[in-house]
């Protein structure tokens, strides 16, 4: 097995997911990235080859842990091994509880919490391989309530428990795990098309730049949960 290191991320066609790819790809880890739509995923791999050609994207859909699964064995025919998973694809709908219906609510449950379930379950035999890193990317929605929050705040709370009691399982394998839990992100999150406007919030190129930094910390820390935030509110 080679020592080069490779990550799979989740929902790595745009925003968070992207960013974290760009970075690790520019740091000389191989990346393996997953998102629904087969156009948008090779748009992303071919904007992704300019920083480097070690870069695999698939097909792959976290509400089926069979797609999941068939995403981590193209990841490691290509490279070899998988040291890295990012679980980080997700969605939100907000409304008010008695106006969300069933279909969306099982929507964001199935993709923000079955999702980083599946993502695990799939990879966490080559982790233990590896003595690799299994990292989430939650929310401040994770700790913080809000209206017409339920669906999301639900699925995020979610993710911020079972990440948690995942590290405590995972580690007698020398498998780490981190949740993050990211404020406003200059994404295409909830419709919204990133500008000069989103200059304040955290940019997806932070959040690799954080993932890079946790990757690189001696083996004897585990930053379990981090919450990340823009310095500066809103204007």
């Amino acid at each position: 097995m080679s020592d080069h290191k490779t990550a799979y991320i989740t929902g790595g066609t745009k925003g968070i997911g992207f960013g974290i790819a760009k970075i690790l790809l520019e740091n000389g880890i191989s990346v393996a990235f997953s998102g629904r739509k087969r156009e948008d995923v090779m748009k992303a791999e071919e904007e992704l080859k300019q920083y480097s050609e070690n870069v695999l994207g698939i097909v792959s859909d976290v509400r089926s842990l069979e797609s999941e699964q068939e995403a981590v064995k193209y990841t490691v025919e290509k490279f070899g091994r998988l040291d890295y998973v990012i679980a980080n694809a997700g969605l939100g709908i907000f409304k008010p509880v008695d106006e969300l219906t069933a279909a969306e609510w099982n929507d964001m449950i199935e993709t923000n919490l079955t999702g980083v379930f599946y993502t695990l379950k799939a990879s966490v035999e080559e982790l233990k391989k590896t003595e690799g890193y299994y990292i989430t990317i939650s929310s401040l929605a994770g700790a913080n309530f809000f209206e017409n929050g339920t669906g999301y705040n639900a699925s995020k709370f979610g993710v911020v428990g079972f990440t948690q009691a995942a590290m405590i399982d995972l580690r007698k394998y020398n498998i780490k795990s981190t949740v993050i839990m990211p404020g406003s992100v200059a994404t295409h999150f909830n419709g919204n098309i990133p500008s000069e406007k989103d200059s304040w919030k955290i940019q997806p190129e932070d959040m690799g730049n954080l993932v890079l930094d946790i990757l690189k910390m001696n083996p004897r820390v585990l930053p379990s949960k981090i919450e990340f935030r823009a310095t500066k509110p809103a204007k």
